[in-house]
């Protein structure tokens, strides 16, 4: 009954203003119950669809403007290929498209069924469960386990040192708005997490990228940015670097730690990917314990992206900081979620649902690995543990050029640039194992790049005059 008449009112076929049929009628003529009718109605109501006036009946509402069921915002291949068009395809394109170039597990790989459970419990937690804004830092019993957590990755941080937020992005920007003025100087992987770039552009700041190696950043390379530029901060990932897999070696850490301490920066270490690890490795926040470094966490790569939740942890000074300013900014938590995810770490059900996704991820990762060489890309390094792999193509190649012409055939790939502020990553493209199991994606590839390979060759005036 509802999607008949919503489609009769949008139509324009049941003109504004009309009355509808009242409840009794409106039964009678479509043989269902008053209290069907009532229903229907009310949600005609809900949806801003009809107006209810008391004593008088229902009537179609007037419609402002033309009906727009098309996106607003433009997701046309043909805009610029950058950080912006990688977040806008990687999250609105049809769910149906191959997505090796998105950075999330696909649905069958999340804890669907546990975060069903996990809700019922939450439910019956009591009205402040479900509508409370929650205390300053967040869900205490959550961060009192976060605490345990991080202990176990050698980072020793009170309670009172995590802060939890609503996902792992606005504990970034929180830590940005902290520390940036327009105009700082912030050290960056090349390549690096896409929406480094984006956050950063957001905060005024000016990017120095500094080139990764398989063991991290390149520490000559770095001390040289650092001594001429003067950072204000450092922003990495933690373990298993996006997009590169890659895990910081602990020689490399400690000179970073050495250097943040000689050039007086501070050290921004988002560790989103970290159970996604079958060893834990070295974290700064741990050389450190929390002097310099704001350590990051979320759950949302591992559980849901629609149960935000993240955290950071730093020093004291710092924590009170930026408790203000997260109340400043979204007065609250999402308490909800905290809760959420706090039932599921209890109950054991995450644990023994990371065990099962790092155990697809070693199988699939094999499988990826042996496709990508096949179809004509080199591995920069051979990733075996986490999501991500980094491949490049011959010298040449434009790999944001195929993935526009990827797009096109239903297939999401992320070309190099994206990740690349000195946008020297052009023949790269970054692959998520979890994502690149369907062999059309190689398909493709394998003909993309082989056309790539042999370009038409431009026919210049002169010689079809002289033919």
């Amino acid at each position: 009954m509802v999607d008949q008449l919503s489609g009769l009112i949008l139509a324009r076929s049941l003109g504004a203003g009309r009355k509808l049929p009242s409840i009794r009628e409106f039964a009678a003529v479509n043989g269902i119950s008053k209290s069907t009718a009532v229903e229907a109605y009310d949600r005609l109501v809900a949806q801003g669809l009809l107006t209810s006036r008391p004593k008088a009946g229902f009537y179609v509402a007037t419609l402002r403007g033309p009906v727009e069921l098309r996106s607003a915002i433009d997701l046309s291949a043909q805009r610029a290929i950058d950080p912006i068009w990688m977040l806008r395809n990687s999250l609105q394109l049809d769910p149906a498209m191959l997505k090796p170039g998105c950075g999330w597990l696909p649905a069958p790989l999340l804890h669907s069924e546990g975060i069903a459970r996990g809700l019922r419990a939450v439910s019956r937690a009591g009205a402040q469960a479900l509508s409370g804004y929650g205390e300053p830092l967040g869900f205490e019993p959550l961060r009192r386990h976060l605490q345990r957590l991080l202990a176990l990755r050698g980072i020793d941080a009170g309670a009172g040192q995590i802060m939890l937020t609503d996902s792992g992005s606005q504990a970034i920007d929180l830590a940005l708005r902290l520390l940036l003025r327009p105009g700082d100087t912030v050290l960056v992987d090349d390549p690096c997490y896409f929406n480094f770039q984006a956050v950063l552009a957001v905060h005024g700041a000016k990017v120095v990228s500094v080139p990764l190696l398989a063991n991290g950043p390149d520490m000559a390379a770095f001390a040289a940015a650092a001594a001429l530029h003067r950072p204000r901060l450092y922003l990495t990932n933690g373990s298993l670097h996006n997009p590169t897999g890659v895990t910081v070696a602990p020689a490399v850490a400690h000179q970073l730690l050495s250097l943040a301490e000689q050039f007086d920066f501070a050290i921004v270490e988002d560790d989103t990917f970290a159970d996604f690890e079958e060893r834990p490795s070295t974290r700064l926040a741990a050389l450190d314990q929390l002097q310099r470094v704001i350590h990051i966490g979320s759950f949302s790569k591992t559980l849901s992206g629609a149960a935000r939740c993240g955290y950071l942890s730093c020093c004291q000074e710092w924590l009170e900081r930026l408790v203000e300013l997260k109340l400043a900014t979204s007065f609250g938590n999402n308490e909800a979620c905290a809760r959420l995810i706090h039932q599921l770490l209890v109950d054991g059900s995450y644990r023994k649902h990371m065990d099962a996704v790092r155990a697809h991820l070693r199988g699939a990762s094999v499988q990826a690995r042996r496709r990508i060489k096949d179809c004509g890309l080199t591995l920069w390094h051979e990733a075996e543990e986490g999501l991500f792999l980094w491949a490049k193509a011959s010298g040449g190649t434009d790999c944001a050029g195929i993935a526009r012409d990827a797009l096109e055939q239903g297939i999401l790939l992320a070309p190099g640039d994206v990740f690349s502020p000195a946008r020297t990553a052009g023949n790269y493209l970054r692959f998520n194992v979890a994502q690149s199991s369907d062999p059309r994606i190689f398909d493709f590839l394998r003909t993309a790049l082989q056309l790539s390979a042999f370009p038409v060759a431009s026919v210049r005036p002169n010689a079809l005059s002289a033919s």
